[in-house]
């Protein structure tokens, strides 16, 4: 698509109404249509977005409905998390889509856009603790395995719903939606350990079904769910590298961020395609 035709494509998304629409599509990707009917959609999606079936653990029957397929689970090891206990991994398989250093300010550039991460975050004071730390873009394309995993070793300690829009996230909206995925939608899941440290993983939701799930917690974006700080304090829930932290319904985006005393060497780089478990930085919070 021309950038001519992106400017267009993304002047229209505004005047959308983009959650609405979202959720509608989400009944209709999770209805139980004749499985001929769903079958020839997969087919046809699989076709067009050329997507690697041979990985994934297809029931016998076939997936019931389109959204199964879309979040669908792939056979036992078919991902190797990478084994050294230093690596901070790539949370889901996609495109980096940008990476550095966050400022002592807390900024971070994305696409060549400004962003915060306190904006990011949905909380000034969380994300104070990242200021002069790292961050990792990953962008899952459609053809994508859609479900999104630990990056480092350490127990959830606290999940924040930060409510917002759903515009897309690909070049339409990196190129002309300002500040993109600071308006979408989006669940930042607070893992601590003792290798990186307070590690977050922000999913972020995007035009389409648009709904996030989680492992671990009942909670959905998109349909009514209180946005806010659910605590876990009480009870951790522990998360190996590698484990699921949930699942896209449609799309989207996974940002890592590090804090600042877990010293990276990082490995990754920006435009290359990476899988889940595939080592983006090394380093821990005690090295010097």
């Amino acid at each position: 698509m021309g950038k001519s035709a992106s400017r267009l494509a993304a002047q229209t998304v505004r005047v959308l109404p983009r959650k609405r629409l979202s959720r509608a599509l989400g009944r209709l990707a999770g209805s139980r249509a004749p499985q001929r009917v769903v079958d020839a959609a997969i087919a046809a999606f699989v076709r067009a977005y050329d997507v690697d079936l041979s990985e994934v653990d297809m029931p016998p029957d076939g997936f019931r409905t389109f959204d199964d397929f879309f979040t669908r689970r792939l056979l036992a090891g078919a991902r190797v998390v990478d084994p050294d206990p230093r690596a901070l991994v790539s949370p889901a398989d996609g495109r980096i889509e940008d990476l550095g250093e966050i400022t002592a300010e807390g900024e971070l550039i994305v696409k060549g856009q400004p962003y915060t991460a306190a904006a990011l975050l949905g909380d000034s004071e969380a994300a104070a603790g990242y200021e002069g730390g790292h961050y990792f873009i990953v962008y899952l394309s459609p053809r994508d395995y859609h479900r999104v995993h630990a990056p480092t070793c350490g127990s959830v300690q606290c999940m924040r719903y930060v409510p917002g829009t759903l515009f897309p996230v690909n070049r339409i909206g990196t190129d002309f939606i300002p500040q993109l995925f600071a308006r979408n939608e989006r669940l930042a899941i607070v893992q601590e350990g003792v290798v990186h440290g307070i590690v977050t993983t922000i999913m972020v939701g995007a035009i389409g079904v648009g709904r996030i799930g989680l492992s671990f917690d009942d909670v959905q974006t998109n349909r009514g769910d209180t946005p806010g700080l659910r605590s876990y304090a009480d009870s951790p829930i522990p998360r190996d590298r590698g484990d699921e932290l949930g699942a896209f319904h449609m799309g989207s985006t996974a940002i890592v961020m590090t804090p600042p005393a877990c010293r990276l060497d990082v490995v990754a780089q920006a435009g290359a395609s990476i899988r889940m478990g595939e080592v983006m930085a090394k380093g821990s919070v005690d090295e010097r």
